[in-house]
């Protein structure tokens, strides 16, 4: 009779294993090729995003990746202009979301805090200016300022390439990101054009927010369940 009692509680004890395996390995499929969370820790999308959101990624927005690299298997679409995207810096390793304000081919400059995409001023009724300081542009030669830009040269130029910035031309396989707090935002204008592959995703909604500078609970229950735009 032991025996048996035994073998009903390994039986049982190895079903147990089994679901908690599947389990696991559903969450790594999800994680690695469909959903990731994702939180926001920095006020460069205000006041579309704001600091101490939480986000659902739909990693397949643009292709199927190999999981946990910067390659993917398929990309079967790139990111639209005035698309937000999910993507790995270059230069840290850290996920940014950002807003894709340049194509491939396309001119970017900023002339007094105004962005020009191939010579036209821009409306973007999201974007938001808090600092009333304009920074002049850098003195750096036309001829060598797109080779400068490229290789991400500008990463500590501060406001010198905050308000005014360009032309440049994004190059083949990039995109050209910015934040909507367009004076505190670390993007384009400083770590260069982002190649494709580190594209990870488009937001699906916030799934959780909260004020971290506010009091207990500071939960913003408004915002739960809210669509990105």
């Amino acid at each position: 009779m032991s025996r048996r009692r035994h073998s009903l509680r390994f039986s049982r004890l190895k079903g147990e294993i089994a679901g908690y395996a599947r389990a696991i390995l559903l969450i790594l499929f999800l994680r690695g090729f469909v959903i990731q969370a994702f939180r926001v820790p920095t006020g460069s999308m205000e006041d579309t995003i704001l600091i101490g959101d939480f986000l659902l990624v739909n990693r397949l927005s643009y292709g199927i990746r190999i999981p946990f690299t910067t390659r993917f298997l398929w990309m079967y679409r790139t990111p639209k202009k005035g698309e937000i995207v999910i993507f790995t810096n270059p230069y840290g390793g850290e996920n940014f979301v950002k807003r894709c304000v340049g194509l491939p081919g396309d001119t970017i400059e900023i002339k007094h805090k105004i962005l020009y995409v191939n010579g036209k001023p821009q409306e973007e009724p999201y974007v938001s200016h808090r600092d009333p300081v304009e920074y002049p542009p850098l003195a750096i030669p036309p001829s060598i300022y797109q080779k400068e830009w490229e290789k991400g040269s500008f990463r500590n130029a501060g406001g010198y390439v905050r308000d005014n910035f360009g032309p440049v031309v994004v190059p083949e396989g990039t995109i050209f990101v910015m934040g909507d707090n367009r004076d505190n935002s670390w993007d384009s204008r400083f770590m260069g054009p982002i190649p494709l592959r580190y594209i990870v995703g488009t937001p699906l909604f916030i799934y959780w927010s909260w004020n971290p500078s506010s009091s207990f609970p500071g939960i913003r229950w408004e915002r739960i369940g809210r669509s990105i735009r």
